[in-house]
């Protein structure tokens, strides 16, 4: 079973859009996942609550009990990849996601606040052996600029960055406020097609 934690320090930089849609295309791809919500908000838990008993199912688990949570999905045959959605300003919760995690994947919308609060996970990482990579996300429609100077400042803070990046899709929004994903309101739409792109990145990445 394959470990991956969103982690983030701040709010807004897409980490349950982007753990919603890794876990339902590993789901896709037959690898059943689930996601476990840490994250006080719980909005991964209600999305999960709108979706019914499709998979990838979503329970919720303080940091504290992480491991344990991880430990029960793992005695479970069907799951193949646990998904960690972190809240934002929350030190504990990202050290244990991190400790627990093979991958680690820190969404960061392509600005300059955004890549400032990269500082943070950067110092946390740097005591951890995990893989971790800076995932682009929101990024607008022709931002080729912007995303290498966002490539180049997270890189300075000794961060590798994910090829494949999120554009600023609407189908991600309006799919999620439907306890669905991009894929199943239009499979053939870019969102859609991110969403698939990046879980075959991530799936190669844990072997």
């Amino acid at each position: 079973m394959s470990v991956i934690a969103i982690v983030s320090q701040k709010g807004g930089s897409g980490k349950t859009t982007l753990a919603l849609h890794l876990a339902a295309s590993a789901t896709q791809a037959r690898r059943p996942a689930c996601i476990v919500d840490t994250d006080p908000q719980a909005t991964a838990a209600a999305w999960g609550d709108w979706r019914g008993d499709f998979l990838p199912i979503v329970v919720t688990s303080p940091p504290a009990r992480l491991a344990k949570t991880i430990e029960r999905a793992r005695k479970q045959d069907d799951i193949e990849v646990v998904v960690i959605d972190t809240p934002p300003h929350a030190e504990a919760a990202m050290r244990e996601a991190i400790k627990a995690a093979d991958l680690v994947l820190i969404p960061s919308r392509p600005r300059a606040f955004d890549l400032h609060a990269l500082e943070g996970v950067a110092e946390m990482l740097g005591f951890a052996n995990t893989p971790a990579y800076v995932v682009l996300n929101a990024v607008p429609g022709g931002a080729t600029r912007q995303v290498e100077e966002a490539t180049k400042a997270a890189k300075a803070l000794g961060l590798e960055v994910c090829p494949v990046t999120f554009g600023e899709r609407a189908d991600f929004h309006k799919s999620s406020a439907k306890g669905e994903v991009a894929s199943e309101i239009d499979a053939e739409g870019k969102a859609a097609k991110e969403a698939k792109k990046l879980w075959k990145w991530v799936a190669k990445q844990l072997g």
